[in-house]
This record gives C-alpha cells, structure tokens and sequence, in this order.
C-alpha cells in the first residue's frame, strides 16, 4: 500500500506526496533540499556523490522512463538522503534497462517520493534559497510541539564530513593498456566519468584517498594530478587545503581541478568560497569562456561558488556562468594549474568541454617531456 509522504520545509510549508523506494524511518529524512533541471541523466545524478546529505528534486516531470542501468552509475552506491519527482515511471522500457528504480531505492536503503508538486518547490527555492527540509509520515501540523521540535532540528542540520564520507580509504589503480602517462585523482567523492576521460586518453590513473600527505602523493611521481568533485561545504576541508598548498608550490606539475577541486585549490590560493542562493544543478548551465569569447553548456553540482573579487595576483577568470555571474573557471598564471566549477566529463553539450580534458593531457605530455621520460 503507498503511504502518503510529508515534506516540512524550514520555513513551515507542507507538500504531500506519495512515497517509493525505501521505507521513511521512524524520525523521518532530513536534509538539504536542492532542485536539478537534467531532462535526462537522473540515473548520473542519483549516483554522484556530490548529493550527499541531500534531498533531491527532479525539475523535469516524468522520471524512471529507462529504468536502472549500472554501466551510467558514477560511483559504486547513492549518496543522496532521499528522492523527489513529480511523476515516477512504472514500468521503464530501454534496451540497456537492468531494473526498475522503486526496487533500486529498496536495495539502497533510499527513501523516494512522488506525486510532489516539484514546480512549486524549485520555484520556492529558487525565491527564498537552499532550505533544509524533513520527509515524514506524521502529520506535525496536528501536534503544534512535535512540530516545533522537527523545525528546530530541520534548521540546525547542517551537512559534515561529507568528503569522508563518500570517499575511498586506500590508493586504488585504474591501469591501461600501453598508457602514455601517469596521472593522479584526488578522490574528494569522484564521478567515475573523470577516470574513463583520463583514461581514453591513455592516462593509467591512480586514485588517491582525500586524508593523503604531499608527501605521499609527491613520492607517486606523477605526470599530472587530477582534483576531483565531491560534496559539502570546501571549507570544512582544512587538512586537505593545507597539504594542497605544499603541493602547488612546485609550479611545474600539471593541475586540473573540476567542482570542489576547483573550490579547494581556489582556497589554497587563499581566495574565498560563498554558498550560492540555490546553487547550480542540472546539465543545462551556460558558460562563458572569457579567453576564447564563446559560450558552452555545462553540466554542474554545486552549492558554493569561488568569490572571483578575492582571487590573489596571478589567477585569472577564465569562465564565468552566465546565469548569475559567479565565478565558473581560474588560470593559475606562472605555473600549469587550471580549474572548472561545471563537470567537462559530464557531456552536456555534449562535446562542448571536451577540450579541457584535451588541453589538461598536452600540459601532461610536456612535462613528462621535460623530466625526461
């Protein structure tokens, strides 16, 4: 039987809906609310660990239509807290399909809800900014002290640990065949799509986990070193900024860094990092790239954006999102370090940003080149 699901944002609105997946537990789901706007892709987005400790909204109205195929996963489980749509599709028909979400969620242990009106609740977020918010079976209306209790505990929850929480806990190697070059990801909660890219391009990759020293990631002797996406607040990533500026002082080595690596070395740079209103989310975001004159589309996730105003002498902007503003690309000057806010593995375009993947390898093979190998 589907039992009827109640959304409480913190400013006090209910939205109904009926729920899937997953049962609720009995103190309900808190978390993050944030809306995406990907027309298809949802499978990328339930899998990116960059959602964790939040609750997902799907802007496009029917979700499920191709059911579950592992071989579009980009990380080994979902990380979100729970799952809204509008409509959810039943019975998904796809050539590739090895399932259906509802049982998908119920293995996972994630909470979904549909029948939302997801219009509405983009549209206030989109007004009042990222709320935090608790799914439940109780109606909190009717106990006026039950409710101001979940409210208060609604407003509090804030998302921690989220990089540890979602990341790898020993170096892990993705090998080729004949590869050209050896490069380095720092996992901070990567997309599996940024290993295939490197890969592709005849890179054998070793992933790194997020508590690794300079030291040990300077003693794997790499060609380049990839900064990876991942989830939560940069700033509650001290140690790792911290060892991040040991590494960048040698200029030489080629850098890239996508999402929250582009968050963390623009910090170790001692520039600063802002929550956004509502945050970018979705794979329709448009990007000017300022040295070239034209505009992409992107593919992000994110809820915090690099202050361009605070960059120190010897970074330049180099994208910018042409939505709000905000910063979206850094050119570290003197050195081979470059970072992008959207996902260039993500293919929004879908060939668009390629070339940063492309042009991230030629920094790759000169240094290589120089070191004499």
């Amino acid at each position: 039987m589907t039992k009827t699901v109640y959304l409480l944002l913190a400013d006090g609105q209910y939205l109904e809906g009926k729920g899937f997946g997953a049962d609720l537990p009995q103190e309900g789901v808190i978390g993050e609310v944030v809306f995406t706007t990907g027309m298809t892709g949802y499978l990328e987005t339930i899998t990116d660990p960059s959602y964790y400790g939040q609750i997902v909204v799907q802007t496009f109205p029917l979700i499920g239509n191709y059911g579950v195929i592992p071989q579009d996963f980009e990380s080994d489980k979902p990380y979100l807290s729970a799952y809204i749509v509008r409509e959810w599709c039943q019975s998904p028909s796809n050539f590739r399909c090895q399932g259906d979400l509802d049982t998908f969620f119920k293995d996972q242990h994630i909470p979904a809800v549909y029948d939302i009106d997801t219009r509405k609740l983009a549209k206030d977020i989109r007004s009042q900014g990222v709320m935090n918010g608790l799914l439940t079976y109780e109606k909190l209306w009717e106990n006026k002290d039950a409710e101001a209790e979940a409210l208060k505990k609604i407003r509090a929850y804030h998302i921690t640990n989220a990089v540890f929480e979602t990341t790898r806990t020993m170096k892990t190697d993705y090998p080729v065949e004949n590869a050209k070059y050896h490069v380095g990801i720092w996992d901070f909660g990567e997309k599996s799509n940024i290993v295939r890219e490197l890969m592709k391009r005849g890179c054998h990759v070793t992933a790194i986990r997020p508590e690794a020293s300079a030291e040990e990631i300077k003693a794997l002797d790499l060609d380049g070193l990839m900064l990876s996406n991942g989830p939560g607040d940069p700033n509650d990533n001290p140690s790792i900024i911290k060892e991040l500026q040991t590494i960048i002082q040698d200029k030489r080595l080629p850098i890239f860094g996508i999402c929250l690596g582009h968050q963390l070395m623009a910090l170790a740079h001692g520039a600063r990092v802002t929550k956004l209103k509502y945050g970018h989310h979705g794979a329709n975001q448009p990007v000017k790239d300022l040295q070239q004159d034209k505009i992409f589309m992107s593919s992000q996730n994110h809820n915090y954006a690099v202050d361009a105003s605070t960059l120190p002498l010897g970074c330049r902007e180099t994208f910018i999102n042409l939505n709000d503003g905000s910063n979206e690309g850094v050119s570290y000057d003197g050195c081979c370090q470059a970072t992008v806010q959207f996902h260039p593995e993500a293919s929004a375009g879908p060939l668009d940003c390629q070339g940063l993947f492309d042009r991230f390898i030629a920094e790759v093979d000169r240094y290589k080149t120089e070191k004499g190998e």
